[in-house]
């Protein structure tokens, strides 16, 4: 078994090949080869944090199971450690032996961000040219690094709660050839004519309101994963087309979607389907340059697990990550 860092995961999942990898968890998700059960949390009795458990096998070429465990506490803005610390537990589905053991808070943020950029990929506009992000932590990095070249942006805006944080964002991501970058005072001004925006965010009240959203926009709603937390209101919901990654989770713990069909404003139908589906051709995906789509990201395992074998694979093949013998 193979012990994957950090360090390891930069070197092993640029975002082009980890993105590559998502395109065929995705699919494998719209098609059910895999099993993806419900994820569960137990909270800490008298401490800010729960744990997370995302068990799940990933069927195909890349044959596997695996469980990823997170341990998810609040911390302060800039905190070392980020909100979520795990790791990834990958297993060989013909033998059951133990393939790889990887840090979990950065493959789950590179996976995510990949994911997001896939997503955009089948949904967004063709002559899409201003990104905006809205958040200022981890996440937030990581999606404006994938998600930059997967269109000719010219423009990146980023709001953040702290337009300090929001400028640091900016100076950690560096120049990037061709695109002007500027920080947003407020949400509306981030979002007037932006072709795609991603919320990556630990807000648990809605910040973005459905009249801020333009035309032909496609927004990505990454940071809320749990039913109790939402970053959009329910117009927001019911002005797009709404994709989901998964459609079994997001029934369960979509706060979005569930706030707007439990308040009446959206219907159990809203879901346009998986964006598996979309890749597929079995749905479609944007049907005109002034649709508004949503993309809504939950996480679910196989996206996980097909990162960490691509992982697992490269690690083996460029003779990085550390071997650790459990049977001795």
């Amino acid at each position: 078994m193979l012990v994957l860092t950090r360090s390891d995961l930069h070197a092993l999942l640029p975002f082009d090949a980890c993105i590559a990898a998502m395109r065929e968890a995705m699919i494998a998700t719209s098609e059910r080869r895999c099993v993806l059960p419900l994820r569960q949390f137990m909270p800490v009795p008298g401490r800010p944090g729960k744990l997370g458990l995302m068990p799940g096998y990933l069927g195909g070429a890349d044959e596997c199971f695996g469980v990823k465990i997170v341990s998810k506490y609040e911390r302060p803005p800039g905190d070392p450690h980020g909100s979520h610390v795990g790791a990834v537990l990958l297993l060989d589905a013909a033998s059951g032996l133990p393939l790889a053991l990887l840090e979990g808070g950065t493959l789950t943020a590179i996976r995510t961000a990949a994911t997001t950029a896939l997503a955009t990929t089948a949904l967004a506009r063709l002559d899409s040219r201003r990104l905006a992000i809205l958040g200022t932590g981890e996440e937030a990095l990581y999606h404006a690094r994938a998600l930059l070249p997967v269109r000719a942006f010219s423009e990146l805006v980023v709001w953040g709660r702290s337009p300090e944080r929001a400028a640091a964002l900016l100076e950690r991501l560096g120049p990037q050839p061709g695109v002007r970058a500027w920080v947003a005072r407020e949400v509306p001004e981030a979002l007037e004519r932006a072709d795609v925006a991603c919320t990556v965010t630990s807000a648990k009240a809605p910040f973005v309101r459905g009249e801020w959203l333009p035309p032909g926009l496609h927004l990505n709603l990454v940071g809320s994963a749990i039913p109790t937390t939402v970053e959009a209101d329910d117009s927001c919901v019911a002005r797009g087309r709404f994709f989901v990654d998964y459609v079994e989770a997001a029934r369960a713990a979509a706060g979005e979607l569930l706030s707007a069909i439990r308040n009446g404003v959206v219907g159990e139908a809203h879901v346009a389907g998986e964006i598996g589906e979309v890749l597929l051709g079995r749905v479609p995906g944007r049907r005109s340059d002034a649709e508004i789509t949503i993309y809504k990201s939950l996480g679910v395992t196989t996206q996980d697990l097909a990162a960490a074998h691509l992982a697992w694979r490269e690690a083996r093949t460029r003779g990085l990550g550390q071997p650790l013998e459990l049977d001795r």
